[in-house]
């Protein structure tokens, strides 16, 4: 019998073992004193969401993406993720930074303002591919924020891992196997990640004006999901039914491209009846199912760093997946900085067993079985009767749940025994503490709690809880040699946009025309 690949990890030594490769990347609003969604652009001290490496925008101008570079250490990377918060905190005069994943009060589509990237073609492409998610999806299911977590293995790991599976692949085609290896897994296990960190169960009524949902009213201007998990990963967050038909194939990188290259290259009828232009001006980048792969929305992707104009899947074609990003995750509204380092440990644990526990393909009843898992516990997570299904039998939830936490349990062991640290340990003894005893400390139930204790509803009680963390950054002063790189970056990205724009010379629709067909 062939050795188990838990038992071939366990052949490392802890001088063989170098760790994780992390980095995150971080959504939220702006959001005025009354708890509004900001109508003011960009900052110009945040420099240029085109060209900055840190700070840039998501959908809306309002709506901020706080980029860490790449850390081998959960440390390190929350420091660079905090003192990014610290510098925008200190650029945003009167507004907050809004602390949860549902948004603060809205006022239908027109009150969330696109994001603008100036006048070069690529910043241009940016502002037709959002105009077209608005006119596909509305602009409202587009003010919902995340975090969304990276991470790889160095080669190190790699070289040795290939070794001892007796693989003889390419490096680079051995990676991406074991990356989507992970990832079929993580597909079966992502549920649990839903329960342990799914932070919005909650939102303000001006969310849902004049939609129909079946919500439980909080107070008279908040609505709620009794047990829900996750209102932003539900029906009425990230999900519409063009996508529900693409059937992106997650087992290999040769499949994986090839069901989104043809949600790329097919038409659909309704997109089609929209057109690409109004009044001459563009309003989508083309009618196809997605504009482009990142339309598409998962709660896992395969990642490659792209090369200015290239598209992801052209990168991923050429040189296979860098690493995993987890898209799934709410913002946690009691972190300053929406992550925490037990939440992102306990990850690098889970995704590493992902990769050592046999993951055959993923069949077509599986698939459906795994989407049904993920769904119920978004939308009932917290009812401790929900069961799931697993190996053809129903469980309930709690009880899978701490079976998984359980199984996780030698391997941080080992991971801490080499790192002579109790880190892992650690992370999953908080993950276990949620779930002890009849009311469940998961983050949507100590959400809720703290509402009800606070007497506010979800506007209020966000806002006053962004300004409690707006206060202690703003406490934090940056290092002086801190502060003036942060200023020479948006200073620099400023120049580098303007670059740009002067250096375009290719009307706007021709470069459109060679970007699709290339």
């Amino acid at each position: 019998m062939a050795q188990s690949r838990h038992s071939l990890f366990q052949q490392f030594a802890a001088s063989d073992w170098d760790g994780f490769l992390k980095g995150v990347e971080k959504e939220g609003l702006r959001v005025d004193a009354n708890g509004f969604i900001a109508q003011t652009p960009h900052p110009e001290a945040l420099g240029s969401a085109l060209t900055h490496p840190r700070i840039t925008t998501d959908y809306s101008e309002a709506l901020l993406e706080l980029i860490t570079p790449v850390f081998d250490n959960t440390e390190a990377m929350l420091a660079s993720l905090r003192d990014i918060h610290r510098f925008v905190q200190q650029n945003l005069d009167n507004e907050v930074f809004w602390a949860a994943s549902m948004p603060c009060e809205i006022d239908g589509d027109a009150s969330i303002p696109i994001a603008e990237y100036g006048s070069s073609n690529t910043g241009r492409l940016k502002h037709v591919y959002r105009q077209g998610l608005a006119v596909r999806y509305g602009r409202i299911m587009q003010s919902i924020a995340g975090a969304h977590y990276n991470l790889s293995l160095p080669d190190s790991f790699w070289r040795k891992w290939q070794e001892l599976v007796g693989n003889k692949d390419s490096l680079r085609d051995f990676k991406s196997d074991q990356y989507f290896w992970l990832i079929r897994n993580f597909r079966r296990r992502s549920w649990l990640l839903m329960l342990l960190f799914g932070a919005s169960p909650a939102l303000d009524a001006s969310f849902v004006a004049g939609v129909r949902h079946d919500l439980a009213r909080f107070d008279d201007r908040t609505w709620f999901g009794q047990h829900a998990t996750s209102l932003r990963m539900g029906d009425l967050g990230y999900h519409n039914n063009a996508q529900a038909s693409l059937n992106i194939c997650f087992n290999e990188l040769s499949t994986y491209t090839r069901t989104l290259d043809r949600a790329i290259h097919t038409n659909w009828p309704a997109y089609e009846a929209i057109g690409t232009r109004r009044n001459g001006e563009f309003v989508q980048i083309n009618t196809n199912v997605l504009q482009i792969e990142n339309e598409y929305y998962s709660a896992v992707r395969p990642k490659r760093t792209t090369e200015r104009g290239e598209k992801p899947i052209q990168a991923l074609d050429a040189r296979g997946v860098e690493y995993i990003e987890v898209r799934c995750l709410d913002l946690d509204p009691f972190s300053p900085v929406g992550v925490n380092r037990e939440q992102i440990d306990f990850l690098d644990l889970f995704l590493l067993d992902c990769l050592l526990t046999d993951s055959p393909r993923i069949e077509d009843d599986e698939c459906e079985r795994l989407d049904d898992n993920y769904k119920d516990v978004v939308a009932s997570g917290r009812l401790h009767s929900l069961s799931l299904c697993r190996g053809g039998q129903r469980v309930p939830v709690g009880e899978a749940a701490v079976e998984w936490l359980e199984r996780l349990q030698p391997l941080a062991e080992l991971l801490d025994g080499w790192n002579h640290s109790d880190t892992y340990r650690s992370a999953l003894a908080a993950q276990r503490s949620k779930l002890e005893g009849n009311d469940w400390a998961v983050p949507s139930a100590r959400v809720l709690e703290a509402m009800g204790q606070s007497g506010l509803g979800h506007r209020d009680w966000v806002q006053a809880i962004s300004r409690e963390h707006q206060q202690t950054l703003n406490s934090e002063p940056l290092a002086p040699e801190v502060l003036a790189d942060f200023r020479a970056m948006s200073a620099q990205s400023l120049v580098e946009q303007k670059e740009q724009e002067a250096a375009d010379s290719q009307p706007f629709p021709e470069f459109l025309e060679a970007y699709l067909k290339s």
